[in-house]
Order: C-alpha cells, then structure tokens, then sequence
C-alpha cells in the first residue's frame, strides 16, 4: 500500500481565496465536467477538477507546486458548462493571483500589488510622484515653450539612471521566485532533456498564442492577447533601435514617419490600441466567456490600457496639444511604464515567467 500523503488544509487559504473572487469553488462538486471539456487539459493530468478541489481544502501548498495551475490558460469553457455555476476558470485564475503574491520576492511588494484594489493610488501614485521631484530637482520641472523633442521635457541620460536600475531589480526579484517555482515544479514528476532545447519550442508557442486556438468560448481573447504581446514585443524594439539611431547612426530627431524606426513603432502602437481594444471589450460584454474580473486582473488591464493611451497621446502631442499639456502627458506616460516596470514580478505580467516555466517542465515530463 502507497503511504498517505500529508495533507495540511488551510482555512487562511480559502477565505483568502473567497475574498479575491475564487468564492464559487465551493459549489463544485467534482462532476468533472471541467475536466472534460477542456481542450487544453492532457490525458494523464486533466484540469481543472482536480485543483478545484485542492482550492475547496483551502490546499494552497499543493497548488504552488502544480503546474496545471498555468497550463490553464483560461479559455473558460469550463466555465460555461459547469452544472453547478461553479466558474472553474474564474478560481483558476483567482488561485494564480494567489500564487504570484506567495512566489514574491520581495513579499510585501506580492501584498501590494495583490491588494491592488485598494493599494492602486499608491501603486500608481508613488511613480508620478518621484517623476515629478526628480524632475523639479534636476529640471525646476520648466515646460519648454515648444518641443522638438522630449529630451527638452526629460534628458536621456535621467529616463536612463531611472529605468535601467529599476530593469536591473526587477530581474533580481523575479529570478529567485522564477527558480523557487522551477524547483517546487519538479516534484511533480522526473524531467528528461535540456531546459533550452525545450524552452525555445515553447516561446514559439507562445509567439503564436497556439494554445489559445483551442479554446471555444473565448476564442477572441486569443488575438487580442496576441496583439498587445507583438505591441510590447514592437515597442521594445524600436526603443532599442531608437538608441542606435541617436547614439552610433547620430540621426536627427525626431525621425521622420516614413522612417523605418518610426514605422516600426507606430505599427507597434496600433498592434498595442487593437489588442488593447479586444481585451477591454471582452471584460465589458464576455460574461461567462472570459471570466470576471477582479481587482489584481482590473489593475493590471488599467495599467496596460493607460499606458497605451497615454504612448499614442504623446506620440501626437507634439501636433495638437499645447507644450505644457504634451509636457504633462508625457510625465504621465513615464509614470505608468515605471509603474509597470515595478510591479513585473508581481502583477499579472508574472504570467509570462510562471506560465512559460511550467509550459517547459511539462514538455520535459513527458513520456519518452
């Protein structure tokens, strides 16, 4: 006979659970019906019926380590179907929350950003506040009668002693709980290959949105998950051909619109306000389809969405606004990219660390 597991139920766990919108998972009542429907679901490890009930004993140790909690990708067709109204989709996605704010480096950055619905003017707040006393300090925050360009705004070299530090520590947070999270996954199961070989076939998957294909009920938000990933991906891009244009081509700025530098991050903007516009009309119209929304998931899509509008209002500032409105609006900007800078590790942005781990540990546990 196998000896029995140790099983450490939390009650903490599921009213933490309850509070952060995973309340329906007691209505469930293991009819695997979830389980069925999935199309994303594997043979030998089919989900979500099994995690619904680690989250009904409130099993939160469990769940860290189980790596089907991010190879759900919320398609919600669960949810749909689900007899008992239960919203597998909708706890799924509350228990990834959970698990980013467990995962944290450092915690109390993981309780913040987790307690967003109440913590977001500071989250927002904190960021325009130092821009606007570093630039007072540095500047005496003048607005230039006329702007060229935006270093007349900011310098370069200030956006630089800001963003790469704050690059710097965000990868210092998310690699230990990127490695914790690798280490917790492997003992659900033997790993055989290499992680590289086996990583770069699944950024491919991941590049494609591949696995959002198979969903049914939120078929849409495939593409627009797509877009906003090919935006950043664009947008992250021409800022580093930017640097090349000013610093070793010496180009004048700003670049003229046919530019292919320009073109490149206009055609990023417009892939960024697509993807943008899908996902926001989504969470307003989907109901059931795409789930509902919570606090940690509300900010994260507010903080996206407010960066967009504020990148394309200052990209046509400098043509409709007067320079101190266009001034103001590009501190803004710089506000909310600082702000989605600093909460990467522990904001709904973490996914594409935890998702993608636990997509490479599957390929590498499964039978030869």
């Amino acid at each position: 006979m196998a000896p029995l597991a140790d099983v450490f139920p939390s009650a903490e766990f599921r009213d933490e659970l309850a509070s952060r919108g995973g309340v329906t998972a007691s209505r469930c009542y293991q009819c695997a019906t979830c389980s069925s429907v999935c199309q994303l679901a594997p043979d030998d490890g089919p989900f979500p019926r099994r995690q619904m009930l680690k989250a009904q004993w409130g099993l939160g140790d469990q769940l860290v380590n189980d790596p089907a909690v991010w190879l759900c990708h919320q398609c919600n067709d669960c949810t749909v179907r689900c007899p008992r109204d239960a919203k597998p989709g909708d706890v799924m996605q509350t228990v990834r929350s959970l698990m980013v704010e467990k995962l944290a480096v450092p915690a109390f950055m993981g309780r913040l950003v987790a307690k967003a619905g109440s913590t977001w003017p500071l989250l927002l707040g904190a960021p325009f506040l130092f821009w606007v006393l570093v630039l007072y300090a540095v500047t005496g925050l003048q607005i230039p009668a006329e702007i060229k360009e935006y270093k007349d705004v900011v310098p370069h070299w200030l956006i630089y002693a800001v963003f790469f530090p704050v690059a710097g520590l965000v990868m210092l947070a998310i690699f230990p709980s990127g490695l914790r999270f690798w280490n917790l996954l492997g003992t659900n199961g033997k790993r055989s290959g290499s992680f590289v070989a086996n990583l770069f076939p699944v950024l491919v998957e991941i590049s494609t949105h591949k696995r959002f294909g198979s969903c049914e009920a939120a078929a849409s938000r495939r593409w627009g998950h797509f877009a906003l990933l090919w935006g950043f991906v664009g947008a992250a891009v021409t800022s580093g051909l930017l640097l090349l244009a000013i610093y070793v081509l010496k180009s004048e700025m700003p670049l003229p619109l046919l530019h292919p530098f320009k073109v490149l991050g206009n055609l990023s903007a417009v892939l960024l306000v697509v993807g943008g516009a899908i996902v926001l009309y989504n969470r307003l119209v989907g109901g059931d389809r795409t789930g509902s929304s919570t606090a940690f998931d509300t900010f994260f899509l507010s903080v996206v969405l407010l960066l967009i509008a504020t990148g394309v209002l200052t990209e046509v500032g400098r043509f409709l606004f007067p320079p101190a409105l266009n001034a103001w609006i590009y501190i803004l900007h710089l506000t909310v990219v600082l702000c989605l800078f600093a909460t990467f590790p522990y904001s709904k942005f973490a996914h594409m660390v935890y998702r993608t781990l636990a997509m490479v540990h599957e390929r590498m546990t499964r039978p030869v």
